[in-house]
C-alpha cells in the first residue's frame, strides 16, 4: 500500500459475538462516508473465528456482500515501538524468512458491536500497544456492557434505573426455586430477563408470568454466565446520543416504537416496521431532562468519545429510568446514534471526523501521564 500523508485509520469491525452482521452494517457505513481528503482508510475484519485480516483497498468495498468476504492479508497488532498493524504476510503466500512488515496507523476505529469488541477487550489490547482508538476507555467499555454493574453505578450516583435482582447461571441450577421466589416477591410480574453481558437484545426476554420464567432463564444462560432480572415498567423507549471527552453533549432526544413487544434484536435489525421518531414528540422539559441525564450518566460511567443512552419514560408519571449505555452503538447511516446528530446539526461525514479528534486528544493526555518513577 503506498504511503500516505493523510490521517492513517484502521477500521475494525466484524468480531466474535453474535452482533457480527450489525457491525459489518456499521464498518460499510463508516467506509463510504469518512472523509477521504483527511483520511486513508485500512479495513480490518475479524472473522467471527477471531481471526484478523486486512482489506488492501477500502475503495474496493461498496456493499455489504463486499464486507461480508474475507481478505487474505492476516495482520495482528503491533508492539508498543511500532504503533501499527503487522502484516503477518502478503495475502498470497507466507514467507518466514522475511521479517513482518509494520503497516503505520494513526488511530484505530472500532465499530464492533458486543462482546470482544464494545466490552474493554479490544480497547485494553489497544492500549497496550499504545494506539489512540476512537470511543471508551477500558473501563467505561467493560462496566457499561455489563448491566448489572452498570446498574449498581447508577443506583449509587442516583441515576434512575428500573429495581432489578441478578443472580449467576450456575446458582439458578442450585437454588432455582428460590430465586424463583424471590423474583415473584422483589420484582414481580411481567418482567424482563437479560443476560449480563449481551448488546442489541439478544437472550432478553419478557417473561409474562411465573409459568414462562424458569424456561426463559434458561435459554438467557446460554449467553452469559450472569443473569439480570428487571422489573418491566410501562414506557416509551427514548435514546440519546451524547459526544465528547470531559465535557460531553447531547444531542436531540429520539423515540423507538418497536415492531414488537419490546425493542429486541428483531424489531431492531429485521422488521422495517420499527419505528424511529427524531425528534421525539416530549415536551421540552422532559427533552431537557433527557439531556441532562444523558450527560450525568455518560460521566458517571467515565465514558469518552461516543455513548447512546437508552432511557424509558414512564407512561402514567413520565418519570425517566436510565435503561443502558451503549458505548459502540449501531453506526449505520440509519441508526440512531448518528441520525440524532444529524438532527443536532452534525453530519454523518462530520460525526466520523469528531469523533477521530477526540480520540486523539485523549491520548495525548493519556500519554503526558506519569506510568512509572
Amino acid at each position: 500500500m503506498p504511503a500516505s500523508k493523510k490521517i492513517q485509520i484502521a477500521l475494525i469491525f466484524g468480531g466474535r459475538s453474535v452482533e457480527h452482521e450489525v457491525s459489518l452494517n456499521s464498518a460499510l457505513g463508516i467506509i463510504n462516508h469518512i472523509d477521504k481528503t483527511k483520511f486513508n482508510l485500512l479495513p480490518v475484519k475479524i472473522t467471527k473465528q477471531g481471526m484478523w485480516l486486512l482489506f488492501d483497498n477500502a475503495d474496493d468495498l461498496h456493499s455489504i456482500d463486499d464486507v461480508k468476504k474475507d481478505p487474505e492479508i492476516q495482520v495482528m497488532t503491533a508492539d508498543i515501538s511500532s504503533p501499527g498493524l503487522i502484516l503477518l504476510n502478503s495475502g498470497k503466500k507466507k514467507n518466514s524468512e522475511k521479517p513482518p512488515k509494520a503497516e503505520p496507523v494513526d488511530v484505530v476505529f472500532p465499530i464492533l458491536h458486543g462482546s470482544f469488541g464494545e466490552d474493554g477487550t479490544l480497547q485494553g489490547l489497544l492500549k497496550m500497544a499504545n494506539l489512540p482508538f476512537v470511543g471508551c476507555d477500558v473501563l467505561a467499555s467493560a462496566v457499561a456492557m455489563d448491566k448489572v454493574i452498570a446498574k449498581q453505578l447508577f443506583f449509587q450516583n442516583n441515576i434512575p434505573s428500573a429495581d432489578f435482582i441478578w443472580f449467576l447461571g450456575s446458582a439458578w441450577k442450585k437454588s432455582s426455586d428460590t430465586i424463583k421466589e424471590g423474583v415473584k416477591k422483589e420484582i414481580g410480574f411481567p418482567c424482563f430477563i437479560k443476560p449480563a453481558n449481551s448488546g442489541s437484545s439478544v437472550g432478553v426476554f419478557k417473561a409474562h408470568n411465573e409459568d414462562e420464567f424458569s424456561s426463559l432463564v434458561e435459554e438467557a444462560c446460554k449467553y452469559d454466565r450472569k443473569i439480570l432480572v428487571e422489573k418491566y415498567i410501562p414506557a416509551r423507549e427514548l435514546e440519546c446520543s451524547v459526544l465528547g471527552n470531559d465535557n460531553p453533549k447531547a444531542s436531540s432526544v429520539g423515540e423507538i416504537i418497536p415492531a414488537n413487544e419490546f425493542y429486541d434484536y428483531e424489531a431492531k435489525y429485521e422488521d422495517d416496521s420499527t419505528e424511529l421518531i427524531i425528534p421525539a414528540d416530549i415536551p421540552k422539559k422532559t427533552a431537557a431532562a433527557v439531556k441532562n441525564l444523558a450527560v450525568n450518566t455518560f460521566a458517571a460511567l467515565d465514558c469518552s468519545g461516543m455513548a447512546r443512552v437508552d432511557f424509558l419514560l414512564e407512561e402514567n408519571t413520565g418519570h425517566l429510568y436510565v435503561n443502558e449505555v451503549n458505548t459502540i452503538p449501531g453506526f449505520t447511516t440509519i441508526s440512531m446514534y448518528p441520525k440524532l446528530w444529524e438532527e443536532s446539526g452534525i453530519s454523518y461525514t462530520e460525526l466520523i471526523t469528531r469523533l477521530i479528534e477526540l480520540a486523539r486528544e485523549r491520548h495525548t493526555v493519556l500519554k503526558n501521564l506519569k506510568y512509572n518513577r
